[in-house]
């Protein structure tokens, strides 16, 4: 495996360790759940342009992936998107470069 795909692994596994820290710590502190994270999303006009600036984001990789894998016939590198969504970008984003890189027979 290159220097370059562990660095791409390396980052897509710390975009889903360290953003769920802070997620699961927000949840466990409040008592809310996941509803109570998704509201505070939405608790200014900070955080709010925030979730937009990272929905889009996500939606134009989604495409990317998409795309690319239509062409490519790379149909490992959809299991980003999930990750995309149920993670965050910062773990779907590497995760697809990650998956983009390698040999496809």
């Amino acid at each position: 495996m290159s220097v370059l795909r562990m660095i791409y692994l390396g980052l897509a596994i710390w975009g889903a360790i360290h953003p769920m820290y802070y997620f699961l710590g927000y949840m466990r502190e409040t008592g809310t759940g996941l509803s109570g994270l998704i509201d505070a999303w939405y608790v200014n006009a900070s955080t709010h342009g925030l979730v937009w600036d990272l929905t889009i984001a996500a939606i134009a990789l989604t495409i990317w992936i998409i795309a690319e894998t239509w062409v490519r016939k790379n149909w490992l590198a959809l299991v980003a998107i999930p990750a995309t969504f149920g993670i965050g970008v910062s773990c779907g984003l590497p995760l697809y470069l990650f998956l983009r890189t390698r040999n496809v027979t």
